[in-house]
């Protein structure tokens, strides 16, 4: 099933979501012939259950699609939708016929709900935003917005009046566990992107009558991508393998609810970690690969490179999960035994 849904929405953004289109979208322009062409095939309803009119299909089943996210650079929360949309129609929540982002908030002294850095803000109609342990879906229109660093994400702050009727989630969803789980799969789809394109230019370009991937110090930086990439991808596909039953401990983060009950949040943390490393050397090795090109807006390089740094930091970069990652393994409350069982999957007796 991952392979066939994954087949289908890469052949969907290799037509729909090229490079120009997203340039288009960066610029300021809409996003919604986008929107409706991968609504319209069902894969935004890919986590609803069968039941609710969707393909009931579990986070380790979407992976592939969100790798391709990465991937194709695709300028809207397509994951964060999925998951979005899932969780609402499981508590019988309206869903709006836009893509919606996840956010994190917090109630200001001036009276306001405020959730700085919403990947993928802009293009967003609606955010399921947690804060102070409640989870609400409120839209994009009757907020206030602020620019972010990166062209599709927003500070959006929204009056407390808003705030209070918003629908809520029955239970709190872990948002930012939920983020780290999408973007690592985005990153690791970006990371095999940007190495596969620096292979192809280090093929072509040449320098001294050869290309300059026969030169030992392009290869060398070519080698080290694909061990960044692989090892990327290998960790982030396995946080979104089931938690083996007896291999949970108290001192692991708290776990995510509805569609991703089940994932282990110490993978999570992990695959954040190694997926936000790899993105700051593959970042820089392949333009280094590329040379002075590789930064111009013309060449699509800075496309996916632009998301590996935003991405890096949103929900948490590598040092941050490596804090929490400590913090679960080396809790006082944490026996020789369960780090073992932690750290190896293996079933408690």
């Amino acid at each position: 099933m991952d392979s066939m849904i994954s087949d289908a929405l890469a052949a969907l953004l290799a037509d729909r979501c090229g490079a120009d289109v997203v340039r288009a979208i960066e610029s300021g322009g809409p996003a919604t012939a986008l929107w409706q062409a991968i609504s319209e095939a069902g894969f935004a309803d890919a986590m609803v259950s069968e039941a609710q009119g969707g393909a009931g299909l579990s986070a380790e089943a979407v992976a592939g699609c969100w790798m391709l996210a990465g991937r194709h650079a695709v300028p809207l929360p397509l994951s964060e939708t999925m998951i979005a949309r899932a969780l609402l129609t499981e508590q019988a929540i309206t869903v709006p016929d836009t893509p919606i982002a996840l956010g994190i908030g917090h109630h200001t002294p001036a009276g306001t709900l405020r959730a700085a850095g919403v990947s993928g803000g802009r293009t967003a109609g609606a955010v399921l935003v947690t804060a102070a342990g409640d989870t609400r879906l409120l839209d994009t229109a009757s907020a206030r917005s602020e620019r972010c660093a990166f062209e599709l994400d927003l500070t959006l702050e929204w009056p407390e009046s808003a705030w209070a009727a918003a629908p809520r989630l029955a239970t709190s969803l872990d948002t930012r566990l939920a983020q780290a789980l999408v973007l690592s799969l985005q990153i690791a789809g970006a990371l095999d992107a940007v190495f596969r394109r620096s292979l192809a230019w280090a093929n072509e370009r040449e320098q001294f009558g050869k290309p300059i991937g026969k030169f030992q110090a392009i290869q060398h930086q070519l080698a080290l991508m694909a061990e960044e990439s692989f090892a990327a991808t290998m960790a982030a596909r396995i946080a979104c393998l089931p938690e083996p039953h007896g291999s949970s401990s108290s001192a692991s983060p708290p776990g995510l609810v509805g569609v991703l009950a089940g994932i282990a949040p110490l993978r999570v943390a992990t695959a954040k970690a190694r997926t936000s490393e790899a993105a700051l050397q593959v970042a820089q090795m392949a333009h280094a690969v590329h040379g002075a090109i590789g930064f111009t807006h013309e060449f699509d390089l800075q496309i996916l490179t632009r998301r590996l740094h935003a991405w890096r930091q949103t929900a948490g970069s590598e040092s941050a999960w490596h804090d929490q990652i400590g913090r679960a393994l080396l809790s006082p409350e944490t026996t020789s035994l369960d780090l073992l069982r932690i750290t190896t999957d293996v079933v408690a007796g």
